[in-house]
């Protein structure tokens, strides 16, 4: 117990005016006013402060009730510690109407954060691609060669420590000089530039936590081999904060980032490397397995850590506020990317239960602390949910899957299939745009159907400039708001279409397991 008084989330010593242990749980005025202003403080250099402090209180405040409980059990070992509770009942009132505060808080930073997302993605994206192509031209050319990039020139430096390494490694480390006189080492920026990304990506498009990211490992990569030989890839996120495996569907975009990251870790057929991670939750080590967020640190090869995500993107958010007034002062946490994607799903018709399941939450009702959107449209979904939940199921148990319903589930996935791509709609659902595809946001576009968006396009200029001669005026809205949609979905395709291909090859046995 008198650990535990020490604890920093509790005072410790710190707030000891007489510069000495408390030794027991009856805290002076003086003492606890003391321990009442460190906990509001977030951080040592007390730059940031607690918003609110409540939950601290109310933890503080069971520990005190719980030793009268035990107290009355085992006086021997509890009695000792029973002391009148500092907290007074006062000082928890307005509980409720904080959490809300709380609540509404997030709300709102996810409603600010959420148009500036895509050009955070842009951002990422683009230094990602510009240092993967320079970094291809600078390996193709001699130490101290000049060479351009995207309009910039850049020599490639020729210092003892450059022919060392040329001497020695088979792939050297590559630096340059740039216009300015800088030295950059491009391999390293461009393996910090690629993992940001590749990190980036998955938080955005799978909704998971950054400790469920860092724990991803070769064997959560799973597929589905549907009747029809159509594979759906699965992404299994090991027992994490709720204890439960769960799999999500991966999308188009969120298996790109991961087959690159395999691509990256396999070069030459080689398997994904063994490590160990450590876990600073549980302050354990793993057994070594071939986790996917693994790189080169220097001489070790390490997994990365839930704070060098943190801090990769806070500094790709300091940099957009040079350009971008609306990035001053703002960061992205692996967190918004999580309620991001909550809000997404949920917005875009997903049923609540589903979006919870593929988010983990064991509560409907924190699913809803996590969406930014209107109180009544969570309240409608959550009720159709239950009123179809109860039409067709029994209260206690559930019936087995029919093979009727099994056909319809996979019939679903057919009728998603429309010319210009796929239908993103969630199961059960129908088309609620009335088959208009090009302004309909579930559309996701095969970049192979550019030449028909194009042909599309056409057809759209020809019939406005037919309405411009008529004064339809009704019909050039209708068209321009068409086409608005036409070629934003032709600027997304266009992007998919640059992506290179990625060819993981042919799992083969190792020689060990042939013997």
């Amino acid at each position: 117990m008198p650990s535990l008084l020490c604890h920093p989330g509790f005072g410790g010593s710190r707030w000891d005016s007489a510069s000495r242990w408390q030794q027991d749980l009856a805290l002076s005025p003086e003492v606890y006013d003391q321990w009442r202003a460190a906990i509001k403080r977030w951080d040592r250099d007390e730059r940031r402060t607690r918003a609110d402090d409540s939950g601290i209180l109310l933890a503080v405040r069971a520990l005190y009730l719980d030793l009268h409980s035990w107290a009355i059990d085992e006086p021997e070992q509890w009695a000792q510690w029973v002391v009148p509770c500092p907290i007074r009942p006062k000082e928890l009132k307005g509980f409720a109407k904080r959490k809300r505060e709380i609540h509404q808080r997030m709300s709102d930073r996810i409603r600010v954060r959420q148009p500036l997302l895509p050009t955070l993605v842009a951002h990422v994206e683009g230094r990602y691609e510009h240092l993967t192509g320079l970094l291809k031209k600078a390996r193709a050319v001699e130490l101290g060669e000049i060479f351009e990039h995207d309009g910039h020139s850049y020599r490639r430096t020729d210092s003892d420590r450059d022919r060392t390494w040329a001497k020695s490694q088979d792939e050297p480390p590559v630096r340059v000089t740039d216009e300015d006189g800088q030295v950059l080492n491009v391999t390293l920026t461009e393996d910090t530039a690629f993992w940001e990304w590749a990190g980036l990506e998955i938080l955005r498009h799978s909704g998971i936590r950054v400790e469920e990211l860092c724990e991803l490992t070769h064997l959560s990569i799973r597929q589905y081999r549907r009747p029809n030989d159509e594979v759906i890839a699965l992404l299994v996120i090991a027992p994490s904060k709720s204890e439960r495996e769960r799999v999500i569907p991966m999308s188009a975009d969120l298996f790109h980032a991961v087959a690159q990251i395999i691509r990256r870790l396999t070069p030459d057929g080689q398997p994904v490397r063994l490590l160990n991670r450590y876990d600073p939750h549980e302050k354990t080590w793993s057994e070594p397995m071939p986790f996917l967020m693994q790189r080169q640190n220097g001489t070790q090869r390490s997994v990365i850590s839930p704070t060098t995500f943190l801090h990769m993107f806070a500094r790709s958010c300091e940099e957009l506020a040079e350009s971008h007034r609306a990035f001053a002062d703002m960061t992205f946490t692996p967190h918004d990317f999580r309620r991001l994607f909550a809000t997404e799903i949920v917005n875009g018709g997903l049923p609540i239960h589903i979006g919870a399941a593929l988010l983990g939450h064991l509560n409907l009702q924190t699913l809803q602390g996590y969406v930014a959107v209107f109180a009544e449209d969570i309240v409608a979904n959550y009720q159709r949910f239950l009123n179809h939940r109860r039409s067709l199921r029994p209260e206690i148990e559930y019936p087995e899957v029919t093979p009727e319903e099994w056909a319809d589930f996979e019939e679903h996935f057919d009728k998603r299939k429309v010319e210009l791509g796929n239908c993103a709609r969630p199961y059960g659902t129908p088309c609620n745009h009335e088959h208009a595809c090009i302004r309909c946001p579930m559309l996701q576009v095969n970049p192979k159907m550019l030449p028909r968006l194009a042909e599309i396009e056409k057809d759209l200029l020809l019939r406005r400039k037919r309405a411009q001669e008529e004064h339809w005026l009704g019909e050039v809205e209708g068209i321009d708001s068409t086409l608005t949609f036409l070629r934003a979905k032709q600027a997304e395709a266009a992007r998919l279409s640059k992506r290179p291909t990625t060819n993981l090859g042919i799992p083969r046995p190792r020689p060990e397991e042939i013997q």
